[in-house]
């Protein structure tokens, strides 16, 4: 989709916060609640610029099932957003599970038949996606395909399937059943009705990729936001470190923060049970499926947010280290070079990995307690 929804020059007392209110004007309300609910995490105040420094530019477009904003400085600012979001179609196009036609469809449409050819792209982020199957031992799982389409959890079509429709799909959730060609980029999935969701990753190559377009094109400073997997590109213009709000999870609205981490050059991705949601009887039924049972993750957290250096990494991360729990799934992370993690628990708890202080992490939410 390439139609620009905003383009705006960010004034010295309108931040990114400030925006969202303005968007309301200008967008319909589906839309504006898309944006919402998409801001999983926020840029907050402080990342306003000064009224005699450089302002940035800021445009909007709505991609990937979610509304992107990515804002730039710098004199080629524009035409490199422009450029990003191109990128952005670009991946889209391959990638989706929700068109006609894309290269994630052709080899679903193959499975059990023969190898499908795709594009150097896809084959990356399903081999990504590959090693964070097998190094969580099916957490993330690429093959969930068929146990969300059953649900259909954040579509019009989503339901409760019974417990004997869950058991016939599970046989077909199994990372172990594809296999990858190197030689010419192609993938089989070796049982009928097998299907590959890169949902739970393509976003972050997608944010890394957008990134990397504003850098090549001379950007130094600036922020991609994808429906809440947050990029950052360098520091303010000011040098200061960019201020990123960790979103309140017990608000199904967005904006409500309850903690701060400065950063550059980071990338912060959070996964949680209320993004989507389906409530049946009273019971609420998330979109973290469990690829070992075919229901909804049940445990203790609320939230996890994860903070690296790539954002396709965090990606696959935010959604495994969910699925572990907080125990198994803050060891994992203190065992992992170079990436950290930030825990809500449902009785408004937080939890952090040691490298967590390195980035002035703040509550600012009274309600919530750091735990040792």
């Amino acid at each position: 989709m390439q139609k620009l929804i905003s383009k705006q020059k960010v004034s010295s007392d309108n931040c990114l916060m400030k925006s969202k209110e303005g968007f309301a004007t200008q967008l319909d309300k589906k839309w504006f609640r898309l944006f919402v609910a998409a801001a999983f995490i926020i840029i907050t105040a402080t990342a306003c610029i000064g009224s005699s420094e450089e302002k940035p530019v800021t445009k909007t477009n709505f991609m990937l099932d979610t509304l992107i904003s990515i804002q730039a400085f710098g004199p080629n600012a524009s035409g490199a957003i422009d450029k990003a979001f191109e990128r952005i179609a670009d991946i889209e196009k391959k990638m989706t599970s929700k068109a006609e036609f894309s290269e994630v469809i052709s080899i679903n449409n193959m499975a059990g038949n023969d190898f499908s050819q795709v594009s150097p792209d896809t084959f990356f982020v399903i081999k990504k996606g590959l090693y964070y199957s097998r190094l969580t031992e099916g957490k993330f799982d690429i093959t969930v395909g068929p146990l969300v389409n059953l649900w259909g959890i954040g579509t019009e079509e989503a339901r409760v399937p019974a417990e004997d429709e869950i058991k016939e799909i599970l046989p077909l959730v199994d990372y172990r059943q594809v296999e990858v060609n190197e030689q010419d980029n192609s993938v089989f999935l070796k049982k009928h009705n097998m299907s590959i969701d890169l949902g739970g990753i393509a976003k972050g190559y997608a944010a890394d990729e957008a990134a990397r377009v504003l850098r090549e094109h001379g950007v130094k400073q600036g922020t991609v936001n994808l429906g809440g997997n947050i990029i950052t590109i360098g520091t303010k213009p000011n040098g200061q470190l960019w201020k990123i709000g960790i979103q309140n999870p017990f608000f199904k609205t967005r904006g409500n923060i309850m903690s701060t981490v400065e950063v550059a050059d980071k990338t912060l991705v959070t996964s949680g049970p209320y993004e989507r949601y389906l409530e049946k009887d009273g019971k609420i039924y998330h979109h973290i499926l469990d690829t070992k049972s075919g229901f909804p993750i049940e445990n203790d957290l609320m939230s996890v947010t994860i903070i690296s250096e790539s954002s396709i990494d965090a990606d696959a991360l935010s959604t495994a280290v969910f699925a572990m729990g907080l125990k198994e799934g803050r060891d994992f992370i203190e065992s992992t070079e170079e990436v950290d993690a930030i825990f809500i628990t449902k009785d408004y708890k937080v939890y952090i990995t040691s490298g967590v202080e390195n980035y002035n992490f703040t509550i600012v939410d009274e309600q919530f307690q750091l735990e040792d």
